[in-house]
């Protein structure tokens, strides 16, 4: 699995909002977090059953934030593709 990289771009937007909303695509070939068109849009490779997609979500945002995990919190969308993560 490749390493996800800091995204300056992202960072700003974190510190800014507080919260902001993600488009996800779980079962990707790859991991990736990108700002495309002002929107967050985040490739997993993990399925959506169970959470898996929604942990490796999480994960994948706090290596591109530069954040722990823990600060992360999923505010709304747990089954849905477009959601809304909180940074504490």
């Amino acid at each position: 699995m490749a390493k996800i990289k800091q995204v300056p771009e992202l960072v700003k937007l974190a510190q800014q909002a507080g919260s902001f909303a993600v488009r996800v695509t779980p079962n990707a070939a790859q991991n990736s977090v990108m700002l495309a068109g002002g929107v967050v849009q985040i490739r997993v490779t993990a399925t959506p059953e169970g959470g898996k997609a929604n942990a490796a979500v999480i994960k994948a945002l706090a290596a591109a934030l530069g954040v722990a995990k823990s600060r992360i919190r999923l505010k709304s969308g747990a089954s849905h593709r477009d959601k809304v993560f909180l940074i504490d």
